[in-house]
């Protein structure tokens, strides 16, 4: 336990800075010195808070799944190196997917833990599907946000050692750090900037976090979802977020996307996780207001991060798609290492 609030305590109350020059951004605060979602940072707590939250980890029920973990589809590297036209879900918020031979890995975490730390810290409960050096040829990796459960050194390190020719995407603030890990090819694009990478449209979006990762770093760097365009379909990748109408905003600006990736999870308790995590129910609404064809949930099942059970999300999931007479079939919460292919299927963008 007392590992565990030094983690917290670390990631929440601390943070190292270093000199940024982002004032053309609309995004950045100039007179705070940080970035700031127009809506403010509801995610700011206060020290009772801090410790508030972590008596109630400590008073959390028994969790089955926190022990055991849950089922992991396994893949060889042979059977890797012929990924096309589909999505496989890793872990945590860590997307593999191919369409029209791009590959693009979204906020690779392959470590055992979740944390600045090697001993403490938000440990990993089930097994990554295989090993980073088991990967096919990556073309772009996403990174949403600099928090340790989606940012991680170790596997951005291994990642560059076995691929060193990677194009990463970034938020603004955060390519000086991957530069530093060793990236060569690092670029960071502010809300609503848009880009050409292979004849696919990529464009960060608003999403209402926060970021913050050692000493006095807080909304330093920037965070975002990314909508990757193609001529015939789309995805979206929501990266970490509170619900928000920024979904709708993004729909209304980019368009429907084919395929959505949603996270459901880290949500209790809910009135200290809510302007940061949405919830299945939320994460239901988020889908229909980018009115997307096919999701794919995240954000759950990897680490445990907050108090309700591992294996309630996808529970809930079902139970609001029910509620909402929406198909199972079109929003899914994959199993670690399991591959989707029918939101790719040719009938649905020809």
């Amino acid at each position: 336990m007392y590992r565990l609030i030094l983690v917290i305590l670390i990631s929440a109350l601390t943070a190292c800075g270093s000199s940024m020059d982002y004032y053309h951004s609309p995004n950045f605060n100039s007179s705070l010195n940080r970035f700031r979602h127009p809506d403010g940072d509801p995610s700011v707590k206060k020290p009772s808070e801090l410790f508030a939250i972590i008596r109630e980890f400590s008073k959390r029920k028994y969790d089955q799944s926190a022990q055991n973990g849950f089922p992991v589809a396994f893949s060889k590297q042979d059977e890797l190196s012929t990924f096309s036209e589909s999505v496989m879900w890793i872990g945590q918020s860590t997307i593999l997917l191919n369409h029209k031979g791009l590959t693009i890995l979204t906020d690779p975490q392959f470590s055992n833990r979740a944390s600045p730390l090697f001993f403490g810290g938000p440990k990993r409960v089930t097994p990554t599907p295989f090993k980073i050096k088991d990967l096919p040829d990556i073309d772009l990796v996403l990174i949403s946000h600099n928090h340790y459960d989606h940012l991680d050194r170790s596997s951005i390190r291994d990642l560059i050692k076995h691929q060193p020719s990677i194009q990463f995407m970034v938020p603004l603030g955060l390519a000086p750090k991957l530069r530093k890990w060793g990236a060569v090819d690092v670029i960071e694009l502010d809300w609503w900037q848009a880009i050409k990478f292979e004849d696919v449209e990529i464009q960060p979006t608003p999403v209402q976090h926060w970021s913050k990762r050692s000493l006095f770093d807080r909304n330093k760097s920037l965070w975002a979802g990314w909508m990757i365009k193609w001529d015939d379909f789309s995805f979206y990748f929501a990266g970490d977020s509170g619900y928000s109408d920024d979904f709708k905003e993004t729909a209304k600006k980019l368009g429907n996307p084919t395929l959505a990736a949603i996270p459901i999870g880290a949500y209790e308790p809910r009135d200290f996780m809510k302007a940061a995590h949405m919830n299945p129910e939320e994460a239901v609404k988020t889908f229909n207001d980018l009115g997307a064809k096919y999701g794919v949930a995240l954000h759950w099942g990897t680490f445990k991060l907050t108090t309700e059970r591992m294996d309630e999300p996808p529970e809930r999931l079902l139970q609001s798609l029910k509620d909402q007479e929406i198909s199972s079939d079109k929003f899914r919460a994959l199993g670690h290492g399991e591959k989707w292919d029918a939101p790719f299927s040719e009938k649905m963008y020809e």
